[in-house]
């Protein structure tokens, strides 16, 4: 069985480290767990992971956020991925700093990325894991704070949520979204 797990976030170095990156994060924290490295490919950068006889193929879109559809598309058709094992991983500052959330769908409300992906794949169902970033920010300071780097602080909360982020990502992949999302949503 194979699942597409796609972390979305912006290439370059002006964009490491930054609290719309966190699914580029994610993805390269579950390749670094299962030994694998990222290689430049068409729209992405593409990593294989196998875990219980399952194959992860994650992907960082080269796309840049606002274009996330176009990467997830010829991934999910290039890899024969039925949308149901498509696993999107993104920010989101509607939810506290490293709280998750995982959906089988919906809509994508004011993130980009997520709503090129559901005009793509002109869907709306497909599974989710929003991670929270939180949204300590002024009013009229909504880019800054998404495109600025972590606090150390809120590293602090992030850093040790990591395994549990993997660990509902390898749930999602072995038990599916339903058993994952009772599993994960409250932790």
């Amino acid at each position: 069985m194979k699942y597409l797990i796609a972390g979305l976030g912006n290439i370059g170095d002006e964009y490491a480290g930054t609290r719309h990156n966190i699914g580029f994060d994610i993805v390269d924290a579950i390749a670094a767990e299962g030994n694998a490295t990222f290689a430049s490919d068409r729209y992405a950068s593409v990593a294989r992971v196998k875990f219980k006889g399952r194959i992860l193929v994650l992907i960082k879109p080269s796309t840049y956020m606002n274009l996330s559809g176009k990467a997830v598309r010829y991934w999910l058709e290039k890899e024969g991925i039925d949308k149901e094992n498509l696993l999107v991983i993104y920010d989101d500052k509607d939810i506290p700093t490293g709280a998750i959330r995982m959906r089988g769908k919906g809509s994508g409300g004011s993130h980009n990325g997520i709503n090129h992906i559901i005009e793509t794949l002109n869907s709306d169902e497909f599974p989710r894991l929003r991670v929270g970033i939180g949204n300590d920010y002024a009013k009229g300071y909504q880019v800054d704070f998404v495109l600025g780097k972590w606090t150390s602080e809120e590293k602090e909360v992030l850093i040790p949520r990591f395994k549990v982020i993997i660990d509902a990502v390898k749930a999602f992949a072995t038990l599916g979204a339903s058993r994952a999302m009772n599993l994960y949503n409250n932790k």
